[in-house]
């Protein structure tokens, strides 16, 4: 059985569990919900090293998209302003910005089909709400990082 250990510092790997180490990547996190940014700012940071952006709202995300080198997005769909569907689409509209691969993060169930969303960089969908101990997992297998 799996322990985790809490500590000041954050969510700090499961005891009885290694996570392979690889290259840290860069990911930028939009969610206009700062608790769930922290959330995912921690779990991603903490348990695969990874370097993590938040923004809380889809235009600063968009630029903010558009001005750094990322190796990932991950997208609430539901946010005020813009949605998230419409954010990747003013982001994939720059073919510079085209080939990131994008992870949504929704409560939001009935969305398009994968397969059309596949064509805006779209790779899979995570449900919240989420176990924070199992997202660089989910995400890794998403984006087939080894």
């Amino acid at each position: 059985m799996n322990h985790v250990v809490l500590s000041p510092m954050g969510i700090q790997k499961p005891m009885g569990r290694e996570i392979e180490s690889m290259p840290a990547k860069k990911i930028l996190v939009i969610d206009d919900d700062v608790a769930v940014c922290e959330v995912i700012k921690s779990s991603l940071e903490d348990l695969a090293g990874w370097d993590v952006i938040t923004v809380h709202s889809p235009l600063q995300g968009l630029n903010q998209a558009i001005t750094e080198q990322l190796d990932a997005l991950i997208l609430d769909v539901m946010m005020p302003q813009m949605d998230g569907l419409t954010l990747l689409h003013h982001l994939k509209a720059n073919s510079h910005h085209s080939l990131i691969p994008v992870v949504l993060l929704t409560a939001k169930m009935n969305l398009p089909n994968l397969v059309t969303l596949g064509e805006f960089g779209v790779v899979g969908a995570i449900a919240k709400p989420f176990n924070a101990l199992l997202l660089p997992d989910q995400i890794t297998a998403f984006l087939q990082w080894t």
